[in-house]
């Protein structure tokens, strides 16, 4: 039998509806969108259909939306298109210490390029606080980029507070809502915000496509330079096959959403009380109420994650941290930035449930996690359940 998989957040599987569409730009209709004749034609109404699927889910115009690589290049795209087109206002930009690598790296990358980073800190639970945003801005800022939810702890941070700030000091704000479509509302007007990345493979669509959202009158610098596809922004041959899995993952998440979170939420409750009810003393990183419904980030007090996953690898998928963090014992950024004491952080793993999971497969990694934690003589002596 397959390992029960809890690991959404790594990546999820392709949605059966998702596949249909797909095939038949698989099998016959290879044409280039870019091309006048009927082959180029089918393959360009098919991108902008998905291009509208994602500006819906969205509540934005289709012509904001420009598709990419995955989330990695959106993020990409999004803050040094941004940076370098605003270098001659200012070169200071801010964001918080658990974004994601492909957001992280990028900022490194533009301090050797003449840029100031402010990396604020956040709270026990993982949240920004406004007033330590407020206080970074300077008259040289010219941008925030803070994430929507993050992806190993799940904690959503306050986007449309954090867009109102961006917006009295006339500040662009990014995004990364890589995490967070389909699991929580993600609507442009609502949240403020002027750039907005997302990762089809977060969202049930294929991997190697995402797409960034771009408010109009908003210029970037351009990433990726060549002909004038994507209205001049990014260049090159539209992936159209995989442009339709994440529009149709699009409309399903849309359309799907209630049903979806509510499971989501309810297999990862089950999950927590579950272990709550089987193992004492773990704990939580982050807060119920201002969290994901599918992400549950737990520590087991003195065991290594590593040595916990080499126990339930054949049995259960989960991951240790962050997924770009797995195969290594050193601690997150994200758990150091929370200030988890070492003996508990190094003993982190991340649950994460799916619209596809059942209470069955809660069930059974339950009974799998118990085993297993309670396998290593360090973690019974704290553990006050008896057997």
């Amino acid at each position: 039998m397959k390992p029960v998989y809890l690991d959404y957040n790594a990546t999820t599987p392709i949605d059966p509806e998702v596949i249909d569409v797909m095939l038949p730009f698989l099998r016959e209709h290879f044409g280039n969108p870019s091309s006048s004749h009927y082959y180029g034609k089918i393959a360009r109404e098919a991108v902008e259909k998905a291009r509208a699927q994602v500006a819906d889910i969205l509540g934005c115009n289709a012509n904001e939306i420009i598709f990419t690589g995955g989330g990695t290049e959106s993020n990409n795209y999004a803050i040094k298109g941004a940076a370098f087109a605003l270098q001659p206002k200012g070169n200071h930009i801010i964001t918080t210490r658990i974004e994601h690598p492909s957001v992280l790296e990028v900022c490194k990358f533009l301090e050797l390029n003449g840029f100031e980073i402010t990396y604020l800190p956040v709270d026990k639970t993982g949240q920004v606080r406004l007033s330590d945003i407020e206080e970074a801005i300077r008259p040289a800022t010219i941008l925030i980029t803070i994430m929507h939810a993050n992806n190993e702890i799940g904690t959503i941070q306050p986007i449309k507070q954090i867009s109102k700030l961006a917006k009295k000091h006339n500040i662009i704000f990014h995004t990364d809502a890589a995490e967070s479509i389909g699991k929580i509302s993600v609507k442009i007007n609502y949240l403020g915000i002027h750039l907005l990345s997302i990762a089809g493979h977060k969202l049930y669509a294929p991997k190697g496509i995402g797409a960034l959202y771009i408010r109009q009158n908003i210029n970037l610098i351009k990433l990726i330079h060549g002909a004038g596809q994507e209205n001049n922004r990014r260049a090159g041959t539209e992936n159209v096959l995989e442009i339709l899995g994440l529009g149709k993952a699009c409309e399903v998440a849309g359309r799907d959403f209630d049903i979806s979170t509510a499971n989501m939420r309810v297999t990862r409750d089950k999950l927590y009380n579950g272990l709550r009810e089987k193992i004492e003393g773990f704990r939580l990183n982050s807060n119920f109420e201002n969290c994901l419904p599918n992400t549950l980030s737990l520590s087991f007090k003195n065991i290594d994650a590593n040595l916990l996953l080499a126990k339930i690898n054949s049995s259960l998928a989960v991951s240790s941290g962050a997924a770009c963090h797995s195969g290594s014992s050193e601690v997150s950024g994200v758990l150091k930035a929370l200030d988890v004491p070492y003996e508990w952080a190094k003993g982190t793993i991340r649950f994460s449930t799916g619209k596809m999971t059942t209470p069955d497969e809660i069930n059974d990694a339950v009974n799998i996690i118990e085993s297993a934690v309670l396998s290593f003589p360090a973690f019974k002596r704290y553990s006050a359940k008896k057997y």
